[in-house]
């Protein structure tokens, strides 16, 4: 062996491109022969053709990032009735019940097939946008009882965008 090393321990590399001289490999390589943007544009290549993002896909993130609002407020999810819910006795099909929660605002929401019912609390008038993918998002308007419905449920992701005058409340997507 004739001793010379590199930093990862390749002993007798004969730099032909077949591992160390001795035959043996340890299935790593020199840095000279590494390069990790060729690589990265290969693999984006090999995603692009094999795999790609699925135009309604690519809509949908352009929207999200679009419509994005540094004001608002996220409003966390603190109760699913399909999580969170005791089952009923009798009742085969139980309308979807979600509450969301920022700060001082409470989002009651039942998702029933027939589509949305809704209470803002405390209670105050309200616009609401229902954000649903790549469509165009359904405009409700919650009443001064904080009382709001929408006849077209949710298909898909979904999520809820509440305008109380200045003040704007998102809550976080969930899947109809």
């Amino acid at each position: 062996m004739s001793g010379t090393s590199d930093r990862h321990g390749f002993d007798d590399f004969d730099g032909s491109g077949d591992g160390p001289a001795d035959g043996s490999t340890d299935g790593t390589f020199p840095d000279d022969d590494w390069d990790s943007g060729l690589l990265e544009e290969e693999l984006r290549q090999a995603a692009a053709i094999l795999d790609p993002v699925p135009a309604a896909l690519r809509s949908v993130a352009v929207d999200a990032f679009a419509l994005h609002d540094l004001d608002a407020r996220v409003a966390e999810l603190t109760f699913d009735s399909l999580v969170d819910g005791i089952p009923v006795r009798g009742e085969t099909d139980p309308p979807r019940m979600l509450t969301f929660q920022a700060d001082a605002v409470t989002v009651d929401v039942e998702v029933t097939p027939d589509g949305l019912i809704g209470q803002l609390l405390p209670p105050r008038p309200a616009r609401i946008e229902v954000l649903s993918g790549p469509r165009e998002y359904a405009r409700l308007t919650a009443d001064d009882l904080g009382r709001f419905t929408g006849d077209a449920p949710p298909a898909g992701p979904f999520a809820l965008r509440l305008r109380t005058g200045g003040e704007v409340v998102v809550t976080e997507w969930l899947r109809a």
